[in-house]
């Protein structure tokens, strides 16, 4: 599978992830401070081919995404779970743990956050939900990123990403109803 874009990872060992899985060139953050240099490289490569957003399902992860999303307009966006992540070892988490399987599958699903905010769901649909405050609620925020494959979020973004990604009403109520079906038959 080849990748037009140039996928932006977070370092050496997601980089050879990445090329285990498909055929793409990446440009590499070295961890979370995100430097000029690179986010140049990053405006060059979305001008020429096109950017993938590929970080670790983390908060550092997260902050790269936040910067370099911020820096570089129109860029797309891939996200694994958390559990896709994990090494076999159990410690640490990132890109370069998953299967070149669940990384093919990921850069198929990439698509670009809207800037252009408007409001479908709102934040008391997502306190109804569960997803905020409550003892289950970091889980089903979890699940919920998995499923309309937007990544796990806390709390305070969940609303912001749902909006950013233009999650309807009723992709919504779906997702949670699913969720809600697999708590019970636990």
């Amino acid at each position: 599978m080849k990748i037009k874009e140039i996928i932006v990872v977070e370092g050496r060992d997601d980089t050879t992830a990445i090329r285990r899985a498909v055929d793409a060139d990446t440009i590499e953050t070295n961890g979370s401070a995100v430097s000029k240099e690179t986010l140049l490289k990053i405006k060059h490569a979305q001008e020429k081919r096109g950017v993938i957003i590929f970080t670790d399902p983390d908060y550092p992860g997260e902050r790269i995404r936040k910067i370099v999303s911020d820096n570089v307009p129109g860029c797309k966006h891939a996200f694994i779970a958390k559990r896709d992540a994990l090494p076999k070892n159990g410690r640490g988490i990132g890109v370069e743990h998953a299967s070149p399987a669940v990384i093919q599958e990921a850069l198929k699903e990439a698509h670009i956050m809207n800037e252009t905010l408007h409001e479908e769901i709102s934040v008391d649909d997502l306190i109804d939900a569960g997803l905020i405050g409550g003892p289950r609620a970091k889980a089903r925020r979890e699940r919920l990123g998995e499923m309309l494959r937007i990544g796990y979020t806390n709390g305070k973004q969940l609303h912001k990403r749902l909006k950013m990604f233009e999650i309807t009403q009723k992709e919504f109520a779906e997702a949670i109803n699913m969720i809600l079906q697999e708590e019970t038959d636990a």
